[in-house]
């Protein structure tokens, strides 16, 4: 599973979803479904969503291992 950080970043610069989805060029649906894991970006949109914050993009998404699979 990819985790993300994208809803404490966002809090700490004090960002809605639609602040995000604008500066990434996505919906603000597609923020959301990013930040309830029903959408795993593309390495494309992740690069871009770590551009946006200003931070390398393992800070933002990481890879965990599912025990369930």
């Amino acid at each position: 599973m990819i985790k993300n950080r994208l809803k404490v970043l966002r809090a700490e610069r004090d960002w809605t979803q639609a602040d995000l989805s604008d500066k990434v060029g996505i919906s603000r649906q597609a923020v959301i479904s990013i930040e309830k894991y029903k959408y795993t970006p593309s390495l494309e949109l992740a690069f871009k969503i770590a551009d946006a914050f200003g931070v390398p993009i393992t800070e933002v998404f990481d890879y965990v291992e599912d025990d369930n699979e």
